[in-house]
């Protein structure tokens, strides 16, 4: 219906644009000025802009991905869900949303962050309101801190101004200066408004493989113990994560206000993946390029993968992170 919607104004245009060299000057200037009137219409119905037809979560949608795209991470699935859930059907909520998502490489970490913005952009990552920063990238030089800060406080508040329901994911946190995430505190309070803009409805993801030995060493007792690693609960990780961020010189959130006021609303740890888990992403990502998932191949290509601790060989060191590029190899 929308596609024949478009093809009709086209059709109006391109036929106005024909008889205007019939009409009058009168005539022609109403013309030109229909076609002109319609052409915005339609460039408005192209262009992205903060409304529902392009804003709108789909909490099924989110559900159905994590339960069949995330593997090994029941913790961080649950968490996610409820968070975002509860958050994007909230029309007033208190604060902005604050994910901190942690666990060590190929975990899950921005593949989690992409689903999200999947589920509530219609554009998904390429949305223009979703903004990423990676540390390296975006704030390389230390001796730029103050500029560094300036400049972000100014995105965001231009980005929130333009769209309240902007997300921004800074990536790579645990390579982020120490003090660089704190020029931002304000806007993750719980204010109504700072300088006239509400920042309530926006969201802020931060990404980081800081705490992933805490993570990782929690994992590893639960195996030792013989214990199921889907018995390993929120709780078992959650203190000693937030400690061990929040310590971590090296880690973007070191010291950290936004952690000393309570301002992450969760901690989200993401366990180390086991051999199945790594032929879980094989298959999956088989069918993803449209061929019949073959748990041979899966298998071939778990093996290829490097694990830990040497003895055990427990955990696979990347995660899924290689799975991609080894797949090329095998099929």
């Amino acid at each position: 219906m929308k596609v024949a919607r478009i093809y009709l104004l086209l059709h109006v245009i391109l036929t106005a644009s024909v008889l205007v060299n019939t009409f009058d000057p009168i005539t022609t200037t109403v013309v030109v000025g229909i076609g002109a009137t319609l052409g915005r219409t339609i460039y408005k119905y192209f262009k992205e802009s903060c409304n529902p037809q392009w804003i709108a979560f789909n909490a099924t949608g989110l559900q159905k991905d994590l339960d069949s795209k995330l593997f090994g991470q029941h913790i961080a699935s649950r968490i996610v869900l409820k968070a975002v859930n509860g958050f994007m059907n909230n029309d007033n909520p208190k604060k902005p949303l604050v994910l901190s998502l942690h666990g060590w490489t190929g975990t899950g970490k921005n593949f989690v962050s992409k689903l999200i913005a999947e589920n509530i952009y219609k554009e998904g990552m390429d949305s223009s309101f979703v903004h990423v920063f990676t540390s390296e990238l975006h704030f390389p030089h230390a001796s730029e801190i103050e500029t560094y800060k300036s400049q972000l406080q100014q995105w965001i508040k231009g980005n929130v101004t333009n769209c309240a329901h902007s997300m921004f994911i800074f990536d790579e946190m645990d390579k982020m200066h120490p003090g660089l995430i704190d020029s931002i505190k304000p806007y993750l309070d719980y204010y109504d408004k700072l300088d006239g803009v509400s920042y309530r409805k926006a969201m802020f993801i931060f990404l980081s493989n800081a705490g992933g030995e805490s993570i990782i060493q929690t994992a590893l007792d639960f195996w030792r113990d013989g214990r199921d690693r889907n018995e390993i609960e929120l709780h078992d990780l959650e203190t000693a994560l937030s400690l061990s961020v929040f310590n971590n010189k090296k880690s973007g959130l070191w010291h950290t206000s936004l952690i000393d006021k309570n301002l992450v609303d969760f901690f989200v740890p993401f366990l180390p993946l086991e051999y199945k888990h790594v032929v879980q992403c094989a298959m999956a990502e088989m069918e993803a390029r449209g061929f019949d998932p073959d748990k041979d191949v899966a298998d071939q290509v778990a093996k290829d993968v490097i694990y830990f601790p040497k003895t055990e060989r427990v955990f696979s060191v990347k995660g899924c992170k290689t799975i991609e590029s080894k797949l090329d190899y095998y099929i």
